[in-house]
C-alpha cells in the first residue's frame, strides 16, 4: 500500500500479488490490487477482483465506493450509484461516498437529488473543502436565479478558507462575481492573488480575462498546463462537464460527411486530447490515431481510457510544424478556444495535413459581423466568424465550412460555438 501511495504501481503490483499467492483469498490484497489495474488501464480485471473482495467482505464501505469509482470513470454512471448507496448503507458517514453520489446523481441530470446529496455531503463534513467547491460548482452550473450565483460565492469563500491549495475555487470565485457584474471584486481577487504568488499563471490570465489587465494574444502555456493538470486530478467534475459537453460528437459528426465512408485507414490526430473523449469516436476512422496534449496529468488520464496508438505531451503548434505532410485528419475539440490568434496554430496545422486532408476544430463563438477576437471571463477566447474565415484563407485551406452549434452548457445557458470544417487542397495554393 505504501508503494501503491507512492506511485510506484510496478512494486505495488508485484506485492499485492506475492500476498495472493501466500493467501488466495485476502480481501484487502484483492482490493487494492483491483484498484491498481483500473489505474493501469485494466479496468475490466479490476472490477472482478475488488467484487470478489467484496464476496468476502460484503459490508467493506471502502471497496464499494471504490468500485463505484471503477463504474464511474468508465461511464457506468447507473453501476456507480448502486455501489455508492451500498458504501453509505454499510457507512452512513463515508463523505467521499457521498460525494461522489450527489455527482454521479447530478450527471445522470437527477438535479433536485443531487443537490440533496450536496447539501447532506455538507452537513456531514463541514470541513471538507471539496464538498463546498462542487456545491457551488453546482449551484452556478445550474443557477436558476442570481441568488444562486451569489450562494456560489460563499461555496467557494469557503472552499478556499479551508484548503488555500484549491486555487480552482479561487478561479471560480473570480467567475462567480464577474457573472454578478461585481467586476472589481473580481478583478481584486486576482490581484490579491497574484500579490501572494506573482508568477502564478492562472490569476495573471484571470485578471486579463476580466478586464483588469491586457489580453495575451493566447493563453500562457504555463496557465493551461496548470489548469488542466488539476482538472485532471479531479475526474468527477472533469466527468460532470461531460455531461453537456458535445463537441467531440459534433465534430466526428460534421468530419463524417466530408470523409470517404469506406476508408478506415486514416492517420488521424487528436489535436489537444484532454483525457481522451474522442478516441471512441475517431477509432473507427483511424488506421492510426495519435493523441497530443499540453497536460501531462490530462494525457495520463486518456492512456488510462486507451484508443490511441501513440499519445505525446506537447505544445499543439510546435508539435504541428514538426510533423509536416503527416495526418490526413486533424481534429481539436475545445482546444484553440486558448488560442487568441489562429494563424500561426492554423498555417501549422495546414503544414501537418496531407493534400486533401481535413481539419476540424470547434471555438467560442463572439458576436458580430466585424472580425474580432475576445478574450471572455471564464479565461477562453470568443471569435467572429469572419475572423475564423479571414486565418483559414490565410493559411490556404479550402472547402470551409463553419457553422453554429450550442457545444456545453455554462452557468446554466448554452454557450454558443463553431464547428469549422476545412481541406488542404491536393496542389499547394500558399
Amino acid at each position: 500500500m505504501q508503494s501503491h501511495q507512492a506511485g510506484d504501481l510496478d512494486t505495488a503490483e508485484r506485492l499485492y500479488r506475492e500476498v495472493l499467492e501466500l493467501r488466495a483469498a485476502q480481501p484487502d490484497a484483492m482490493h487494492y490490487l483491483g484498484v491498481l489495474c483500473h489505474q493501469r488501464g485494466r479496468s475490466e480485471e479490476g472490477v472482478r477482483l475488488v467484487e470478489s473482495a467484496l464476496k468476502i467482505t460484503p459490508k467493506h464501505p471502502d471497496a464499494h465506493n471504490n468500485l463505484g469509482n471503477i463504474h464511474k470513470e468508465c461511464g457506468r454512471l447507473v453501476d456507480a450509484e448502486r455501489c455508492y448507496r451500498k458504501a453509505l448503507h454499510y457507512g452512513p458517514q463515508h463523505y467521499n461516498a457521498q460525494n461522489n453520489l450527489a455527482v454521479v446523481l447530478e450527471a445522470q441530470e437527477r438535479l433536485e437529488e443531487a443537490f440533496e446529496a450536496y447539501a447532506k455531503l455538507q452537513q456531514q463534513a463541514p470541513r471538507f473543502a471539496q464538498g463546498h467547491y462542487l456545491m457551488g460548482m453546482f449551484l452556478r452550473n445550474h443557477a436558476q436565479s442570481l441568488e444562486h450565483v451569489e450562494q456560489s460565492v460563499e461555496c467557494f469563500r469557503t472552499a478556499y478558507a479551508l484548503d488555500p491549495r484549491n486555487v480552482r475555487a479561487l478561479e471560480s470565485l473570480g467567475v462567480s462575481l464577474y457573472a454578478l457584474q461585481r467586476h472589481e471584486e473580481a478583478a481584486q481577487v486576482y490581484r490579491d492573488w497574484l500579490a501572494r504568488e506573482p508568477e502564478h499563471p492562472v490569476p495573471r490570465h484571470m485578471l486579463a480575462a476580466c478586464g483588469g489587465a491586457q489580453a495575451p494574444s493566447r493563453a500562457d502555456d504555463d496557465y493551461v498546463r496548470k489548469v488542466f493538470d488539476v482538472f485532471a486530478e479531479s475526474f468527477d467534475e472533469q466527468l460532470l462537464k461531460n455531461l453537456n459537453y458535445r463537441a467531440p460528437e459534433v465534430l466526428v459528426e460534421h468530419l463524417g460527411k466530408v470523409l470517404p465512408l469506406a476508408d478506415v485507414a486514416l492517420d488521424i490526430l487528436d489535436a489537444g486530447c484532454g483525457t481522451g473523449l474522442c478516441a471512441p469516436l475517431l477509432r473507427p476512422y483511424a488506421k492510426r490515431l495519435v493523441g497530443v496534449d499540453l497536460s501531462g496529468g490530462m494525457v495520463e488520464k486518456a492512456r488510462l481510457r486507451g484508443g490511441y496508438d501513440q499519445l505525446e505531451v506537447a505544445e499543439l503548434t510546435g508539435y504541428l510544424q514538426a510533423h509536416p505532410d503527416a495526418y490526413d485528419v486533424v481534429l481539436s475539440a475545445d482546444t484553440l478556444v486558448y488560442f487568441g490568434e489562429l494563424q500561426d496554430v492554423l498555417d501549422a496545422g495546414y503544414l501537418a495535413l496531407r493534400p486533401d486532408g481535413w481539419l476540424a476544430f470547434s471555438l467560442e463563438a463572439a458576436t458580430g459581423e466585424d472580425d474580432r477576437i475576445d478574450l471572455s471571463p471564464s479565461g477562453r477566447y470568443q471569435h467572429t466568424r469572419r475572423y475564423v474565415e479571414r486565418v483559414l484563407a490565410s493559411a490556404g485551406f479550402a472547402d470551409v465550412q463553419i457553422g453554429a452549434d450550442t457545444l456545453r452548457k455554462e452557468g446554466g445557458q448554452p454557450v454558443k460555438g463553431w464547428v469549422a470544417l476545412a481541406r488542404r487542397p491536393s496542389r499547394n495554393t500558399r
